[in-house]
């Protein structure tokens, strides 16, 4: 019977430091997202769009405390299918846990390279999208293999210019109230004909997918420094500052247009600008929002390959995904195979269809994660670790369950495809006479 490689392979780098990890799950979260969907939340919503990501806020930071608890229990590249292997002790189910991130990530990167290649870049440049697609996918691969290090630095500089472009929109609404104008009454409009409750949900679901970004941090466990203490406070930082400017902008632009305006447009926040009279250039929305899909992508794609290197050592995927760059210490096989994969999905498909099934597909793994953290209680470990009281994962799984509840049946059918998919690569991986890792082959890693 074939056994899996045996070969030691170099360990990951802990290059990744506390403020690091705190720009790296805040640049993941702010992503491209906010400057179209403030627009598309005030059409479920109405006016009181920061109600819709407060809630969101709330269901986030529920899974995050299970995620938080987990990570710093065992602190493995993989993540999830790490937490579900443990706590099912099926490699099927931690196959599909894994497969359902990875599937969501690289979707959404391959989504992501097709909306920088759209209308932000034609203001630029005059190029064929899939081409600037394929050239995009290309460099974010060269950025990351190049090492983490590297790629968090570039994350640095990208996430300051994403940032700047919420805040810029915060000043634009600032000052416009300055000038006496401004419609307060907004704030605390919900849409007409609808229960606010069921619209706050509606928009809660829609605000969700902003801040769905901090479980790729997870898969960074292997390259934090002192992560038991580091990741807790990073990731709880991160989200709440994530928060604090999603509500900031959205009751900024409330005040200065109308919700029909903002439900109708596909750029929200550059007419909010626009609308404020402060006269900052369009074009420099233009290359904000270029900049905000490019690092999204760029962390998508790391949490990608770390994830496909992770549960390879699981030998839930070929063990040549396992491969590091001896000079790097990168997952160079993983970066090259999930590159591909991405391209090969900007070519079959269009923005909206890539990105359809990724909240379902991560509501999946968030509810198999809270309910390990459950499953998980009586497996004590020697090292200290954060834990959350067991409401949190509790309220973790009924939040997800409840956002399940507003998916259309398309979405469902689709993410079922992608499942079935998933349970044939498994039978083939199988067949060639690999056999997973049992829950008592996981180690620790070391602090």
């Amino acid at each position: 019977m074939p056994t899996a490689n045996t070969q030691p392979t170099p360990p990951l780098k802990r290059a990744i430091t506390g403020s690091m990890l705190t720009l790296f799950i805040l640049g993941d979260v702010l992503g491209a997202g906010v400057y179209a969907l403030a627009g598309v939340i005030a059409g479920e919503v109405g006016g009181a769009v920061w109600v819709a990501l407060l809630v969101a806020l709330g269901f986030a930071l529920l899974t995050a405390g299970s995620y938080a608890e987990l990570v710093t229990k065992y602190p493995h590249a993989g993540a999830s299918a790490v937490f579900a292997a443990r706590a099912y002790k099926s490699p099927l189910v931690s196959f599909l846990v894994g497969f359902c991130m990875l599937a969501a990530a690289v979707t959404s990167a391959a989504g992501l390279s097709l909306a920088f290649a759209g209308d932000y870049l034609a203001a630029f440049i005059d190029i064929p999208a899939q081409v600037a697609a394929l050239i995009f996918l290309v460099v974010i691969g060269l950025l990351n293999a190049r090492g983490i290090k590297e790629s968090l630095s570039a994350n640095l500089v990208m996430t300051t210019i994403e940032l700047s472009g919420l805040l810029l929109v915060i000043v634009a609404a600032a000052w416009f109230l300055r000038g006496g104008e401004g419609d307060f009454s907004r704030v605390v409009e919900f849409k007409s004909g609808v229960n606010p409750a069921f619209a706050v949900l509606g928009g809660a679901l829609l605000a969700f997918y902003s801040f769905v970004g901090f479980e790729t941090s997870a898969n960074l466990a292997e390259e934090i420094r002192d992560v038991r203490k580091t990741y807790p406070r990073a990731l709880f930082a991160a989200l709440i500052i994530a928060g604090a400017i999603y509500m900031a902008v959205s009751i900024g632009a409330a005040l200065v247009m109308p919700v029909e305006q903002l439900a109708s447009s596909t750029a929200p926040l550059l007419e909010v600008v626009k609308a404020s009279g402060l006269g900052i250039p369009p074009q420099l929305f233009a290359f904000i929002a270029l900049i905000a899909v490019a690092n999204g992508a760029l962390l998508t794609m790391i949490m990608a390959s770390r994830l496909a290197y992770g549960m390879a050592h699981q030998r839930l995927l070929p063990s040549v995904l396992g491969g590091v760059l001896a000079e790097r210490r990168t997952p160079a096989a993983a970066i090259v195979a999930t590159t591909l994969v991405a391209i090969v999905l900007t070519l079959t498909g269009s923005l909206a269809t890539l990105a359809q099934t990724v909240v379902l597909l991560l509501l999946f793994v968030f509810i198999s994660t809270n309910l390990a953290v459950l499953v998980l209680r009586r497996d004590e470990v020697a090292q200290e670790h954060f834990r959350v009281p067991t409401w949190v994962p509790v309220l973790g799984v009924a939040s997800c369950l409840l956002l399940m509840t507003q998916q259309d049946a398309q979405t469902w059918l689709r993410a079922g495809a992608l499942l079935l998919a998933g349970v044939v690569l498994y039978g083939i991986t199988r067949a060639g006479g690999v056999q997973p890792l049992k829950a008592e082959d996981y180690k620790v890693a070391d602090s």
